[in-house]
């Protein structure tokens, strides 16, 4: 074996599985650090979620984190609902519906009410449902604003958005919104959002695959080597038994 590992083909071969090997390592160590990325994640998401509710004044003035339970009381101003595309839900395209909420003795902040399906088309005219009206006390959680990378397209349908960042909405809290669990008086049109789902379970699988084709490359090197040894060696004996 020593002989053919000092060919020209062999060791072509054998760097280009050393490469091989290399890469499927680090492509494996990424996938480990992801899914310790998106455990992180899991953790913190069920660790903000179920802490104690907090006002919304509270939680909008001291930077709370994302994911905190907030209560805020008001009524809404429906005039200024809007709403937002491209929200799938359970594999059907629909829209976040949103209205500003005139907090008692605090701020003005948007609130998702919650998600409804989508017309037959992208261009159709959606009428949003109807926001409850008088007080309103609304359970929610806090969410950050999504970034606006440019301006809004003009062709957009009239009252319709596609991210939801309050400041390009011209009123309430920037910055920041609220996403609504539940109401009372109950909001039955819109279908609330639920918590995202976060499971490093992909990411592992990924690694452990990446650690497995590492050792398929090895294998195979070996098993090749081998073979062409035997081949060489046994064409070496053929050639004895010729010569006599």
């Amino acid at each position: 074996m020593g002989s053919l590992l000092r060919t020209r083909r062999w060791i072509a071969f054998t760097l280009l599985v050393v490469v091989a090997i290399a890469a499927f390592g680090l492509l494996s160590r990424w996938q480990w650090l992801r899914a310790e990325d998106r455990r992180v994640e899991r953790v913190t998401l069920a660790a903000e979620s179920s802490a104690a509710p907090v006002g919304a004044a509270e939680a909008v003035g001291s930077g709370a984190p994302e994911w905190t339970p907030v209560v805020a009381v008001g009524r809404y101003d429906s005039e200024r609902t809007v709403l937002v595309r491209q929200r799938p839900l359970d594999g059907r395209n629909g829209f976040w519906v949103a209205t500003p909420l005139i907090v008692e003795g605090g701020p003005t902040v948007w609130v998702v009410r919650g998600w409804i399906p989508a017309g037959a088309s992208a261009v159709e005219q959606v009428v949003p449902p109807t926001a409850p009206e008088g007080t309103v006390r609304v359970q929610a959680r806090l969410r950050s604003a999504e970034a606006s990378p440019g301006p809004t397209p003009d062709d957009l349908p009239a009252g319709q958005v596609p991210r939801m960042d309050p400041s390009r909405l011209g009123v309430g809290v920037a910055g920041v919104y609220l996403e609504a669990i539940a109401s009372d008086p109950a909001d039955p049109e819109v279908t609330a959002l639920p918590l995202p789902v976060i499971d490093e379970g992909r990411n592992i699988s990924y690694a452990v695959q990446w650690i497995l084709f590492a050792l398929v490359a090895m294998a195979g090197w070996f098993f090749f080597l081998r073979r062409e040894a035997r081949t060489v060696a046994a064409e070496g004996k053929d050639a004895t038994w010729t010569s006599v």
